[in-house]
């Protein structure tokens, strides 16, 4: 078993209408040493999340009853944390943009090999483990207050709810307030590698978190060209 000890036993869940595919993939994995729960429908998947703890999600797109986009965003809804993982034979750039915006976490195209599966399962579930001990998860920022648990932006005129990747890239740079941040690491931190598709995710989230904040002309984030982002508060307390 490729798995390691820390993982063992992981449970997963599967969602993929194929049954051929489904059959080989769910053997596959459980050869590797994790629990699989294996259903055909995104609805079915909607109802064994509410009943079951899953360490990880792995979601096909074109599914019936309920797609892949739509299950994620209601598992996002129910757990911020959970990695998903879609695996489709859309290809698209726009549809792994929207994937991603969504909540998901990585994004694999069929045909794919059961190696680079398990390779991308054991990283996030390694990376969900890592407990971050030392990083706050309330933050005053300029006029606004951050309460990163509850997802929850506010403001003496606006409370606003977050979405959880865009409460985990705020809390990133407001932990790191006033120092360039390098993409590649949020990207690698956050998402858990770098490349282009996540990287204009990312961009994505700035944008979104550039409106949310403009209530306070002093705090802005600001676009290190080449480099990174900075979200600029120094001047918050003069």
């Amino acid at each position: 078993m490729s798995q390691t000890d820390t993982d063992a036993r992981a449970r997963l869940l599967y969602v993929e209408d194929d049954p051929q595919l489904g059959f080989v993939t769910r053997d596959n994995l459980e050869l590797q040493g994790f629990e699989v729960v294996w259903v055909q429908d995104g609805q079915a998947a909607l109802e064994a999340f509410a009943k079951h703890a899953f360490d990880l999600c792995i979601l096909d797109v074109m599914l019936p009853r309920l797609d892949g986009f739509t299950l994620a965003e209601a598992i996002r809804k129910e757990d911020r944390d959970v990695p998903i993982l879609f695996l489709t034979a859309r290809s698209l750039k726009e549809d792994r943009i929207q994937g991603l915006r969504l909540g998901g976490d990585d994004y694999i195209t069929k045909p794919f090999s059961i190696e680079e599966l398990v390779l991308k399962i054991e990283v996030f579930l390694r990376r969900r483990k890592v407990v971050e001990t030392d990083q706050p998860e309330h933050f005053d920022i300029g006029d606004y207050h951050l309460d990163y648990p509850n997802l929850m932006l506010t403001h003496p005129e606006q409370e606003r709810r977050l979405t959880p990747r865009e409460a985990e890239v705020l809390r990133y740079l407001a932990a790191r307030a006033d120092r360039v941040v390098p993409r590649s690491e949020i990207l690698k931190n956050i998402w858990g590698k770098d490349d282009y598709f996540l990287g204009r995710s990312l961009d994505v989230f700035v944008s979104r978190l550039r409106k949310y904040l403009r209530r306070d002309p002093r705090v802005k984030i600001e676009n290190i060209h080449g480099v990174g982002f900075r979200l600029v508060t120094q001047n918050c307390e003069e």
